[in-house]
């Protein structure tokens, strides 16, 4: 089970927010043993950003939310690494590990003695990890950097958001910190290689992850559209840059997604909506057609669809097998059988606060049998290291 892959792996956790922390929540649902190293008084930042919290109101505890869905399945060691007892805490821990996964300012870790040149020594056979916004290296490496910067930065927002002309056009970041979470998936893509080299070599090695790297690599297909081009993409609202139709309309009663893939697809549709002579206009034949003459075909469906109401289109989209898709809020997304058949949502027990819901590591896929076992995001102080009297 891939729960356990990675069982007797050790990893030192240095970092904070999101995008380390996702990486190291996904080296603790894989199975290794992390050790989240935070200052004694604030810890991670992302404990403070709330509302909303989990509560023990006679005790007094608090989690934000933010931090539970990222700590998932750690252990929290409370020390001060700028203090000799907390230095050498901290050094003790990373002799003994696999993986470490850092996210501090460029050449703040050198300043004691923590990194990768300082320690390889201590541990020849550790991964070592950071992320940082623009890379150890080149003209901005000094500078710190967050997820929203990076979604402007690497190119993400130039062409997301609703086109110019339109109601509330302009540029338009996503709704989740979407570059943090996927240099976390890369971060942990790189771990799992690192340690399979190691395998063989018997030596471990530095990983240099940036923010602004992933932003750039995001762009995939629109990325690949400028270089082939060399023309910028621009904001088309909900509308799919390669891909025709395939955005938002509108019914009668409300919302739904559009998801044409291929010409059959188109055809099947044009029959359903009682407009069979569409899939043979010269303007709409092919996809590659539908793409240049996009405006007039979008008009053209905004005057249909209004004409039914969203059951009724879907169960239409069903029979033909025409792809759809409903748009729900988080309440329903947790309701929707498929979902509570996968068991997405993963209920923890903390022992101070008691329940604690999270979302189910997608790549531990489960939906009948044993449930992976974890442990809930941890207090700050459930695991305290004390200096030496």
């Amino acid at each position: 089970m891939l729960d356990s892959a990675l069982s007797g792996i050790k990893v030192v956790d240095l970092s904070r927010i999101l995008a380390g922390p996702w990486c190291t929540q996904n080296l603790a649902d894989l199975g290794a043993s992390v050790t989240k190293v935070e200052h004694p008084d604030r810890g991670d930042d992302t404990r403070q950003w709330g509302p909303p919290y989990l509560e023990n109101e006679r005790s007094g505890e608090r989690m934000s939310a933010y931090f539970s869905c990222c700590n998932r399945g750690k252990r929290s060691v409370s020390l001060d690494f700028s203090t000799p007892d907390g230095l050498d805490a901290v050094r003790e821990l990373i002799r003994g590990a696999d993986v470490l996964v850092e996210n501090y300012k460029t050449g703040t870790l050198a300043r004691y003695g923590l990194d990768y040149e300082s320690i390889q020594a201590l541990n020849p056979r550790l991964v070592y990890v950071s992320i940082t916004g623009y890379g150890q290296t080149g003209p901005m490496a000094d500078k710190p950097g967050y997820d929203y910067v990076f979604q402007g930065m690497g190119g993400l927002m130039s062409y997301t958001g609703q086109p110019d002309g339109q109601p509330g056009a302009g540029p338009l970041r996503t709704g989740v910190a979407v570059v943090d979470l996927a240099t976390g998936m890369y971060a942990t893509s790189a771990v799992l290689a690192a340690l399979f080299q190691r395998h063989a070599t018997g030596v471990g090695q530095y990983l240099d992850i940036a923010l602004l790297d992933v932003a750039v690599a995001l762009n995939a297909n629109q990325g690949a559209n400028y270089l082939i081009s060399g023309k910028n993409p621009e904001r088309s609202g909900n509308a799919h840059p390669n891909c025709a139709p395939y955005e938002v309309f509108r019914c009668a009663d409300g919302h739904l997604i559009l998801a044409i893939g291929n010409d059959g697809q188109f055809r099947r549709f044009c029959a359903l909506a009682g407009k069979p002579e569409w899939a043979d206009d010269p303007r709409f034949s092919t996809n590659a057609l539908r793409i240049v003459n996009l405006p007039a075909l979008r008009a053209m469906l905004a005057q249909i669809f209004p004409t039914r109401t969203r059951q009724q289109w879907s169960d239409g989209f069903d029979e033909a097998g025409v792809p759809w898709g409903p748009i729900h809020t988080l309440e329903e997304v947790f309701a929707h059988p498929q979902v509570r058949h996968r068991r997405m949502l993963q209920v923890l027990e903390h022992p101070q606060l008691g329940p604690i819901p999270t979302v189910r590591n997608p790549m531990l896929s489960r939906p009948s049998g044993r449930q992976a076992q974890t442990l809930a995001p941890p207090l700050l102080q459930d695991s305290v290291v004390r200096p030496v009297a």
